[in-house]
């Protein structure tokens, strides 16, 4: 297969269907789903088992028990077991547009990662939209999300069709090029040459930390933001607080200052399960 997408979702079922309904519309069919689940509850395994049949190769879920936010933990478990050499990370709250893996699989280079963004939709549109909606694509129709309650601003340009133009604005964005766990792919090689996700952190820049080390390591990266296109359903985020910010921003002020690449606690212990 030439993809494996890896969803992270924790007991956000209606979410996750709805972007299930998203991978199963797209263009390029040559790609697994790898749930990384952190301790979600058997609805979500009954939402996961609704959708056994509606890709070309059976959904891999990856689950570990809930003992709080352990992200960095469920990605090094789900890392392993996937079944290709490029990995597409996202979350279980980003609806993909139907081009959205062709997209990655078009700009994917070696030497570097693709650094992508996601439109990101208020809670009254997040829940109009049907799963209808995503197999038609009305969704991503810039007049359909402002009849129903999306501010007509200039950040709507991300959900252009135009490649060109999408093309250019790539260029143009001042957008840092980051490790986004929302929307962004590389090679498995590189993330396992890093040893995959640092397990100290919790919520708060974990993604952008394997980005860093990533650099350190000699990769580089490509924005796609305005060519892989993603919405993201919005919703309450209780797990963050200042002191996870505080910790998480030292282990990556460390590892910027030492040139870090391989960090201790990651995927490496879990490669001989």
């Amino acid at each position: 297969m030439k993809l494996s997408v890896i969803i992270t979702t924790y007991n956000s079922e209606e979410w996750l269907q709805k972007v299930l309904v998203g991978y199963s519309v797209q263009t390029e069919q040559d790609f697994e789903v790898v749930i990384a689940d952190d301790g979600s509850t058997e609805k979500t395994k009954a939402v996961i088992a609704s959708f056994q049949n509606q890709f070309k190769f059976p959904i891999v879920h990856i689950w570990q028990e809930d003992n709080g936010f352990q992200k960095c933990k469920i990605l090094n478990k789900a890392i392993l077991k996937t079944n290709s050499d490029y990995l597409l990370f996202t979350d279980g709250d980003c609806i993909p547009r139907k081009d959205f893996v062709a997209q990655h699989l078009k700009h994917q280079e070696e030497g570097y990662f693709l650094s992508g963004g996601y439109f990101k939709l208020p809670m009254e549109a997040s829940h109009k939209i049907s799963l209808e909606n995503i197999q038609k694509q009305d969704c991503f129709s810039i007049s359909w999300l402002i009849k129903n309650g999306v501010s007509k601003t200039f950040k709507l340009s991300k959900l252009t069709k135009i490649s060109f133009f999408a093309s250019f604005m790539n260029w143009l964005t001042p957008t840092k090029r980051t490790f986004n766990g929302h929307n962004t792919s590389c090679f498995k090689k590189d993330l396992v040459a890093v040893n995959g996700f640092n397990e100290e952190m919790q919520y708060g820049g974990l993604d952008r930390e394997v980005g860093e080390r990533l650099f350190n390591f000699g990769i580089l990266s490509k924005q796609i933001r305005y060519s892989a296109v993603c919405l993201h359903l919005d919703h309450k985020r209780g797990y963050a607080t200042p002191e996870t910010w505080e910790k998480n921003n030292t282990i990556r002020n460390f590892n910027k200052k030492h040139n870090v690449t391989f960090i201790e606690n990651g995927l490496s212990k879990y490669i001989s399960e």
